[in-house]
């Protein structure tokens, strides 16, 4: 283990750096007075709330005490004073506000015939008997309603009662009312001393934790100095951890170090893979400049299906540099979208395509007319990743075969080349992230292959590898999903999931003759393929 060596102010400026030993005491202190601040929050809501029920429940008893009181008064109609029948409505009305002694914040309004006619003695936030809109609410009520009223001063509850008496038209209400924001300041109240004891209770338990995490966190510092002596551009010293017990601060050390040989790799690897994103990023672009320099502006078919293509292409880019990505971290589900897919018309597509990565004998060897489960996008990005790869490791009068076939339920798609194959236990090595078979090839972070891998795993199958220094190499993906289908898809228009793809070139395949393309022609040749690659 390599010893850091001290470093002055003048060779490491973090040298003078604030300890940062304080951002993880103040995160400490941070946590705890934020749990000791959501506790005491909670604890003050509940208990408010608590309080405003109680009062709530409170007033509600006083206004239906004082109905029950108005309500034997009214059914009686007789003045308990003199022992006389109430002569009208108006006598009961003034009677029971007037003798009848209201509590603080609590109010009582008497109207005949929907007009105000006599209201308590009792001090009140707001004059009710002057808000029309109050009084059209309570004083024209036919049976008992309670409810809850917004008046200039806050909520008001209240109870209106009907009152009429034999003999007498008039028509008058009693409406029992509490102002009760006022009668519930004692609970705003409780709540204000809690915070205020609680906000004191906070600064001591900040204090306490200061210290407390101070302490616990100092012998960090001699860490922390052998850290700062790390250069940012020199990952490869290490901090010097003491032999013998590992207590929790050789741990530490020995994790740090740990954490310096990850970051390393780290850096290495983003090197590479910055790397990686231009070599594979170039592929898509050299098939739409391709296939650009070839169209022919006065044939709108033409026209038509490189516009497709080249739409097909930047969409393939754009999730091209996801992919890439999802490599770098870790596989995500949506990797892959199977759908039902035209194996055979899939083919001819990717076909299609790879002519235009470079100047090779192209060839077509077979094709597999079937439906298979399989996302279209991914499959295409892996074959052209195979197709790419074999143009690097072959001349111009080499040969780059593409084929299709239906073996065992599964869909065989390969990509085989005349070049010069592969050294003896390297097969497994390409697959590999940042893996290559030549070490002294500069093109490229070796990530191509890796991207065929994840996508032929995304679905399920596997990818053999046939190939031996001096004659070619042969890549097959093997993919589950062949779904049965009795009739040929290439009769079938609807079925096509590729609507640039022109499925009459099938007649080039199906009779098992391969299309060959040699620079910009392309023409049928009489070779048939014996055996599977």
């Amino acid at each position: 283990m390599t010893t850091a060596e001290p470093a002055t102010a003048t060779s490491n400026p973090a040298a003078g750096a604030p300890r940062r030993v304080l951002s993880t005491r103040f995160r400490i202190i941070g946590f705890v007075l934020l749990l000791v601040l959501l506790a005491l929050l909670v604890s003050t809501f509940v208990t408010w709330r608590l309080l405003i029920a109680a009062t709530n429940e409170r007033m509600d008893s006083r206004l239906n005490g004082e109905i029950e009181e108005f309500a034997r008064l009214i059914e009686s109609g007789v003045n308990p004073t003199t022992g006389d029948r109430f002569a009208d409505v108006a006598e009961v009305l003034e009677f029971a506000i007037t003798f009848n002694l209201a509590q603080p914040n609590e109010k009582f309004l008497g109207y005949v015939d929907g007009e105000f006619a006599y209201q308590s003695r009792q001090q009140a936030p707001v004059l009710l008997s002057q808000d029309p809109t109050f009084s059209q609410l309570a004083g024209s009520v036919t049976r008992t309603d309670a409810g809850v009223y917004e008046s200039g001063a806050g909520e008001v509850r209240y109870i209106a009662v009907p009152v009429t008496l034999p003999g007498d038209p008039a028509r008058g209400v009693i409406v029992a009312a509490y102002f009760a924001d006022q009668e519930r300041q004692g609970a705003d109240e409780a709540a204000r001393v809690m915070l205020l004891v609680g906000g004191g209770t906070l600064v001591l338990a900040s204090l306490a934790a200061w210290i407390i995490a101070g302490r616990i966190l100092s012998p960090i510092r001699g860490i922390t100095e052998a850290a700062r002596q790390i250069s940012e551009t020199d990952l490869s010293r290490r901090i010097d951890v003491p032999t013998g017990p590992q207590d929790e601060i050789a741990e530490l050390g020995t994790t740090f170090n740990g954490m310096l040989d990850r970051l390393q790799a780290g850096f290495d690897s983003q090197r590479r893979f910055l790397d990686d994103v231009s070599h594979e990023l170039r592929t898509p672009i050299t098939i739409v400049r391709g296939h650009m320099e070839l169209l022919d502006s006065q044939d709108p078919h033409d026209i038509a299906e490189t516009t497709a293509l080249v739409d097909d292409e930047l969409d393939r880019m754009n999730s091209l540099v996801t992919d890439l990505l999802t490599l770098a971290r870790a596989e995500q589900p949506q990797f892959v979208a199977p759908v039902p897919s035209d194996a055979g018309a899939l083919t001819h597509a990717i076909f299609d395509k790879i002519g235009a990565l470079a100047d090779r004998r192209w060839m077509l060897e077979a094709v597999a007319w079937s439906t298979v489960m399989l996302d279209p996008h991914r499959i295409t990005q892996a074959v052209i990743a195979l197709a790419h790869n074999a143009t690097q490791h072959t001349d111009v009068e080499d040969r780059i075969s593409l084929g299709s076939r239906i073996m065992d339920g599964q869909l065989w798609l390969w990509v085989s080349d005349s070049g010069t194959g592969l050294e003896p236990g390297t097969e497994t090595r390409v697959f590999e992230r940042f893996g290559r078979a030549d070490s002294s090839r500069p093109d490229g972070a070796g990530l191509g292959l890796a991207i065929v891998g994840a996508i032929v795993a995304a679905h399920q199958g596997r990818v053999a590898v046939d190939s031996s220094p001096g004659r070619g190499a042969t890549f097959t993906l093997v993919l589950p999903g062949v779904m049965a289908d009795d009739e040929p898809l290439n009769a079938r228009a609807d079925r096509r999931l590729l609507p640039d793809d022109d499925t009459s070139r099938a007649d080039d395949t199906s009779t098992g003759r391969s299309a060959e393309r040699v620079g910009d022609s392309k023409r049928v040749a009489n070779t048939e393929r014996a055996e599977l690659p």
